[in-house]
């Protein structure tokens, strides 16, 4: 703009401001009062016309998005209207009125019009600051709502953004109060630097732990995940750029700063839910003075049990024929090879489980004998059941152990039970007898 057009508009404005006083002055008022109701009168008119402009054009605007929204069903669309985009957008052309009239309205007062302009600068910052979070915020809850992004870490980098943001807006706002340029603020805060990265530590390094947690996938929106140090074992429901925030089972929430999650060790779930099935490795403890050698007619007796009759007749062939080969002298039971009480069961179990309804076809299923302890001799029971659901976890793995305790007897073998402690299965002093 150059100097004629400056002139220009300065003597437009002084001809709307003495017009102004001239029609005070034609209603009676003095000169020295004439010069401050002017102002005042155009403030009035100003507030009203903003208002009215504000409204109109942010009526306007909120039903043009609607039938855009309506017509192509985008949720972008409809994210905006939510974060008030169109609220802030209708400020631009009252904005624009109130800058152009501040020259008329403080024509008179040269001080106060530097004032107002200043304010007016400032205003603009936050305006443009609230217009694009509008925007980023609309922008990263479309993201959300997208299958894919659903359980990645969006609010941390949308916290990033902000604070590139905010930074800007505060280098310019501070520019504006001190009247200096903003390559000499940026040269301030290069030199305080070090102070800066003192106070901003949390949110750089999660800024940090953030970008690695995306990068390598270690945590997303929605996993269980267990970190004993930090009493956290439950579901993550929310990661920002200082917190990483979890639901307990039993529903407290534990707040942990992100660069844990990369300096620190944690146990993930997610894999057990993607399998689609939740292992479970427990032992029954037999006592090895039950484990014994069976008999033909034992046997027999056993064969009526579906599970394992096919088996129970397949192995005693394979014995009998390798006994026969061999001369083995049968007279006693030790001699040669024979079938076990103990061998059975694990044979039972082990058909038990895989026959199952509840139980993950594809991954592992083993029963197997352990190193022997003073409790007996452990046999582990290692599968992974069809469900991860927690509550039906637990039915599953009850009923079939329940199964498991009450076979033994079929096969003549003691489950261990300590009854060495008499305080067990008696009542207490607080229980009625």
């Amino acid at each position: 703009m150059n100097e004629e057009n400056i002139q220009q508009i300065s003597r437009s404005t002084n001809e709307i401001s003495n017009w102004f006083l001239q029609l005070l002055q034609n209603f009676g008022v003095a000169d020295n009062w004439a010069k401050y109701i002017n102002p005042i009168i155009l403030l009035i008119v100003l507030a009203v016309l903003v208002f009215v402009i504000q409204y109109l054009t942010r009526f306007l605007l909120m039903n043009i998005l609607s039938r855009f929204r309506k017509i192509s069903r985008n949720d972008f669309l409809a994210n905006l209207i939510k974060r008030r985009f169109p609220h802030f957008l209708a400020m631009v052309v009252p904005y624009s009125l109130v800058k152009g009239s501040t020259p008329i309205i403080f024509d008179q007062f040269p001080k106060t019009m530097l004032f107002v302009n200043k304010l007016v600068d400032i205003f603009l910052i936050f305006y443009v600051i609230w217009l694009l979070m509008s925007r980023l915020n609309a922008f990263f809850d479309t993201l959300s709502e997208k299958p894919r992004m659903r359980d990645k870490p969006l609010e941390s980098h949308a916290q990033v953004v902000k604070m590139v943001l905010y930074s800007i807006g505060f280098i310019l706002l501070f520019s504006i109060l001190t009247g200096q340029e903003t390559s000499k603020v940026l040269t301030g805060l290069g030199a305080l630097s070090a102070v800066l990265m003192l106070v901003f530590k949390d949110p750089i390094l999660g800024f940090v732990a953030s970008i690695q947690i995306s990068a390598n996938d270690m945590v997303r929106i929605g996993d269980w995940i267990t970190m004993p140090k930090h009493d956290a074992d439950g579901d993550v429901f929310e990661i920002t750029l200082t917190t990483v925030k979890i639901r307990n089972f039993d529903k407290t929430i534990t707040t942990i700063p992100p660069y844990s999650l990369v300096s620190e060790s944690f146990q993930n779930w997610r894999g057990m839910v993607d399998t689609g099935g939740r292992r479970l490795k427990r032992s029954v403890f037999v006592k090895q003075s039950t484990i014994r050698f069976m008999q033909d007619e034992e046997l027999k007796e056993l064969e009526k049990i579906e599970l394992i009759a096919d088996y129970i007749r397949l192995r005693s062939e394979e014995i009998n024929e390798y006994n026969r080969e061999k001369g083995v002298d049968k007279s006693l039971s030790i001699n040669g090879r024979n079938l076990t009480n103990m061998g059975l069961y694990r044979q039972y179990i082990k058909n038990y489980l895989k026959n199952h309804p509840d139980i993950h076809r594809e991954l592992l299923l083993i029963v197997r004998q352990l190193q022997p302890t003073s409790k007996g001799l452990p046999l582990e029971l290692y599968f992974f059941t069809s469900t991860t659901v927690w509550m039906k976890y637990e039915d599953i793995v009850s009923d079939i152990f329940d199964h498991v305790t009450a076979a033994a007897n079929y096969f003549d073998l003691e489950l261990y039970e300590d009854i060495s402690n008499p305080i067990i299965g008696k009542p207490t002093g607080t229980e009625m007898p």
